[in-house]
């Protein structure tokens, strides 16, 4: 093909890194400890793959300038904040992520919880400077934005599928594939929804375009966990950089112990190609979206 996908995305993902970086917060004053707890795990790394989607659903609904910026910042933030909880003793009890120490683990469990709210609340103050470079005109899409993003990581967005997923495993229960469709939609698709749909909003998309984007991001993020829990069954532990297995061996329940490995890997080229169909039906250039699709499901980490 014509773009060398590879050296593109190493370009967007520096440059979402970039912007990420540029609205992390200073570390001084008496609560400097949060503020550096804070920003070590954002420092963290990874892939930033919500803020590159949303900030090119807002170039291909014809956005322009960096009205997307702080919404991109935010959308890491809130994402990091989900990490930093979900490794507390309470939930996960992980002290590696990344190949380093967890916040938690640096800073004490206390101040790892406190990072979370920070970086939740900062998140929201983070998204509103865009109004400090909005248009009059552009006040309404940022309103819109704003709605989806605290939507999409609430109660019925995030939290709603981290709160089935903690209830399961505390019970030991056996879940159904309906509750776990739920726990995938929620825990994970939900930010994925998010970027796109935010950058559709900011760049001025209509309902039937913001509805374009969280179909694709349903898809795109039940294809990224599915693939996740084919990994842990047939990854190499020295690419993905964890233990491959643990999910057979803490008796959780997957997609691929309820339909088994073949499906799985059916259902995640099925959801794949249903997302570039979607993507095909917008004008604009979406070729490095339908790359970046392609790329998730056939990862190796």
């Amino acid at each position: 093909m014509a773009l060398d996908f590879e050296e593109i995305l190493k370009e967007k993902v520096l440059s979402a890194e970039q912007t990420v970086r540029g609205y992390l917060p200073e570390e001084e004053g008496f609560q400097k400890t949060v503020l550096k707890a804070m920003n070590y795990s954002v420092e963290a790394g990874g892939k930033r793959l919500r803020p590159i989607f949303m900030r090119e659903a807002f170039l291909l609904y014809g956005g322009k300038g960096a009205l997307v910026e702080p919404f991109m910042a935010a959308m890491e933030m809130i994402h990091t904040y989900s990490l930093v909880h979900d490794d507390l003793p309470a939930m996960d009890n992980d002290i590696y992520r990344r190949g380093r120490y967890t916040t938690w683990k640096v800073y004490g469990e206390a101040m790892g919880v406190l990072a979370g709210d920070g970086l939740l609340n900062y998140a929201y103050e983070t998204a509103l400077r865009a109004f400090d470079m909005a248009t009059p005109a552009e006040y309404e899409a940022v309103v819109r934005a704003m709605k989806i993003l605290t939507q999409k990581a609430g109660v019925y967005g995030m939290i709603g599928g981290q709160t089935v997923d903690v209830e399961a495993e505390g019970n030991n229960s056996v879940l159904s594939m309906d509750e776990l469709l739920f726990i995938h939609e929620k825990k994970t698709a939900a930010l994925i929804q998010a970027g796109l749909m935010v950058g559709a909003a900011l760049a001025g998309a209509d309902e039937q375009g913001l509805d374009a984007m969280e179909r694709l991001g349903m898809n795109v993020g039940l294809a990224f966990q599915i693939q996740d829990d084919i990994l842990d069954v047939i990854g190499d532990s020295k690419v993905l950089g964890k233990e491959v297995g643990s999910d057979a061996k803490n008796e959780k329940v997957t997609y691929v112990t309820l339909r088994g490995l073949e499906e799985s890997k059916r259902q995640v080229e099925l959801l794949s190609e249903e997302a570039v169909e979607i993507l095909k039906q917008i004008p604009g250039d979406s070729l490095f979206l339908e790359e970046l699709i392609y790329s998730l499901i056939h990862r190796e980490k």
